[in-house]
């Protein structure tokens, strides 16, 4: 396995790190579905265990992911194993019986109960997980000045910031000053780490590390999905209503994803190398997190590693993916 330096920090974690958002299942915030099918923890725990087999040495998660049974069932899982490993959490999502989840109080309060629920000493990665700091961001100061305090307390390592917008992004990045980023990122749409795009002069100007989720696009680029037969999701799945497992939508994707067949091959290990290392091609991103069910999908994201793709197989990806 291959690592990756946290932007200026001395922290390494591998190229091919794990997300952990399924483990938390079906799930509900404020009434509005916020999860995923619900997984087996047996299984989970076969993948985790393989992961760490092949190297994986960077978890993320936050604590709005089953509201704590994903943080939970990690600790169970890696035991002791957790003190040599980069744990990444998060806190905004989920408010509690707080007014905003980003109340300076219920910051506090979340990392010292994610400290418990990690069972750890401190939290590698502390992320903002979006953008929204109240009207008129009227949280943000004191949750800077909060989240800065929980770093020199040695409760924290690195602050990352998460959002989902290039605005939010440039508005947030010199007040939070974080460590590094994460947002989506995947062949897709990679806007956020594009050279030339206004998150990528910050990340490049800052030095700063981007960690990229949903790499594979949720599955959507793995060609799993059929269009005449689209998946059904249950109540509390994020997924149900989504419009990119509509029979339009992946109809529209399919031709693109057999051009990569074509030249990368048929087998979704094959697609799934694609996808990640394109993003690992980018010299801003530290890793991607690939969220998993069970040990095949983790031996899937795994495929790849090690296998770097040329210059001239990534022009080949945004020309068959281009608009």
């Amino acid at each position: 396995m291959k690592y990756r330096k946290l932007g200026q920090s001395g922290i390494e974690v591998s190229e091919i790190s794990l997300g952990c958002w399924t483990m938390g299942g079906l799930n509900w915030v404020n009434g509005s579905p916020n999860g995923w099918a619900n997984v087996d923890e047996a299984e989970v725990k076969r993948a985790v265990d393989y992961a760490l087999g092949q190297g994986v040495n960077h978890f993320d998660n936050a604590d709005v992911y089953g509201n704590g049974r994903a943080e939970l069932m990690l600790s169970r899982i890696l035991g002791d194993r957790t003190k040599k490993l980069v744990v990444a959490t998060k806190v905004g999502w989920f408010p509690g019986t707080a007014e905003h989840a980003y109340e300076a109080a219920h910051i506090r309060h979340q990392c010292e109960q994610s400290l418990i629920n990690l069972r750890r000493d401190v939290i590698d990665i502390y992320y903002f997980h979006h953008g929204d700091f109240g009207p008129n961001d009227r949280y943000l100061d004191d949750a800077v000045k909060t989240m800065h305090q929980l770093k020199r307390e040695g409760k924290i390592r690195l602050i990352g910031q998460s959002a989902y917008s290039n605005a939010d992004f440039e508005r947030l990045i010199p007040k939070v000053k974080p460590d590094l980023l994460q947002s989506w990122a995947h062949i897709m749409d990679d806007q956020f780490i594009r050279e030339g795009s206004p998150v990528r002069r910050l990340l490049d100007e800052k030095k700063m590390s981007f960690v990229a989720f949903s790499p594979l696009n949720q599955g959507v680029l793995l060609g799993k999905f059929d269009p005449h037969n689209p998946p059904q999701f249950e109540e509390g799945d994020h997924r149900k209503g989504d419009r990119r497992f509509t029979t339009e939508s992946l109809l529209g994707v399919q031709p693109r994803i057999e051009k990569l067949k074509s030249r990368f091959g048929k087998d979704v290990k094959d697609l799934a190398r694609v996808a990640l290392q394109y993003l690992l091609a980018n010299p801003v991103v530290a890793c991607v997190i690939p969220g998993f069910r069970n040990l095949n999908q983790v031996q899937v994201n795994l495929a790849g590693e090690g296998k770097p793709l040329s210059a001239e197989d990534v022009a080949f990806i945004r020309q068959a993916f281009a608009a």
